[in-house]
């Protein structure tokens, strides 16, 4: 017989969090500078069935081993990385910055004297134009364009039983790439989609075929196709309004 996780209380969770706190101050009192969760218990919108994700923040030179792990009935991680990286990483942009600036952004501080979460969660915000702009370049040949062509290919051999997961691919970047043009990360990943929708800047024909993908409206795949085709074309006159040219007109070397 299967078993599952006990639900759990906030109460509960804060509770091993601390625990785990005490014992980490406890056994490296000279290398750890600061200790807080982040992710859906950082917002205060955990649920009975929510992992805890923990930063940990030690000095520079001072290396802690990161771990994942379960702890019945808690899913744990905890992250560690010394200050200067901590600082660095927080302050980058990449395709997934939508989707992890959150997680330096909301921090309950459990143990933090110098302030650090306090400074920190300005950094996703002070990333360049041009970062969030070569960033979608760089995305849209590393992904959609590829996706697209997958549809393409897998729609003329008939292969109509891979246009739903291309289609939930094209999605999901294409709600990347509009976290990234509008400079605003989602609160979950759970929420990515719906949340999408909400912004202001985003490509033609996504919200039809993002809404068919929110409610698994997926089983006529001729529909699918033709709206995988709207979307990509909205993307490229979308990139091209905002002035971001991905295809090159020479090699590169």
């Amino acid at each position: 017989m299967l078993s599952y996780p006990t639900a759990t209380t906030r109460d509960e969770k804060m509770a091993i969090i601390n625990k785990i706190s005490d014992r980490l101050l406890k056994k490296y009192p000279e290398k750890v500078l600061a200790i807080g969760v982040y992710g859906s218990i950082g917002q205060g919108t955990d649920g009975p069935f929510s992992d805890i994700e923990m930063h940990v923040v030690t000095r520079d030179g001072a290396n802690l081993e990161r771990h994942e792990f379960v702890y019945e009935p808690f899913k744990i991680e905890i992250d560690t990385e010394q200050k200067s990286k901590f600082f660095q990483e927080a302050a980058e942009v990449d395709d997934s910055w939508p989707i992890k600036a959150g997680m330096f952004v909301h921090i309950l501080p459990i143990f933090d004297p110098e302030n650090i979460f306090e400074e920190v969660k300005k950094l996703p915000f002070q990333v360049s134009d041009k970062a969030f702009r070569d960033t979608m370049r760089e995305f849209m040949i590393w992904e959609p364009y590829e996706t697209m062509g997958k549809i393409r290919n897998n729609y003329r051999r008939n292969n109509l039983n891979y246009l739903p997961l291309g289609a939930k691919d094209l999605v999901w970047q294409t709600a990347k790439l509009i976290g990234l043009a509008n400079k605003t990360y989602y609160s979950t990943r759970a929420r990515t989609l719906e949340e999408s929708l909400s912004m202001k800047s985003k490509p033609s024909g996504y919200e039809e075929l993002v809404k068919k993908v929110m409610v698994g409206q997926l089983d006529d795949k001729e529909q699918v196709y033709q709206l995988c085709e709207h979307l990509w074309e909205g993307l490229n006159i979308w990139f091209d309004e905002l002035g971001i040219e991905y295809k090159s007109k020479e090699l590169p070397f």
